[in-house]
């Protein structure tokens, strides 16, 4: 059975989430092999992302990658990612692949 998986990248620049980027697949096989997928795309796809407004405080403050980090450890990242779950018309729990890309280099699990 088909289903939607994501790249979903973290831009990071000094420190601080700065926005956020998606690439949508539509697979087949188990989530091992899904992922794997999705770790060996994550440089290629980067350039055909699209671009998404990173979280801020009620100040106007952008995010820190501990802040997300935290959220993460935590598996509550995924409220930050609505916007994106919306465009692509995701179901629930959706399978996704977050890469960071900390100062313009892409951390891709793959290197």
């Amino acid at each position: 059975m088909l289903e939607v998986i994501l790249n979903i990248y973290l831009i990071i620049n000094n420190g601080f989430v700065e926005e956020f980027r998606a690439v949508a697949y539509e697979r087949e096989g188990g989530d091992d092999s899904k992922i794997e997928f999705l770790k060996k795309s994550a440089k290629a796809d980067f350039s055909k992302s699209y671009r998404f407004d990173a979280p801020q405080n009620a100040d106007g403050k952008l995010m820190t990658d501990r802040q997300f980090w935290k959220l993460e450890k935590r598996n509550k990242h995924f409220v930050l990612f609505e916007e994106i779950f919306s465009k692509f018309k995701i179901p629930e729990n959706p399978l996704i692949c977050v890469t960071r890309v900390i100062d313009n280099k892409i951390l891709s699990g793959e290197e």
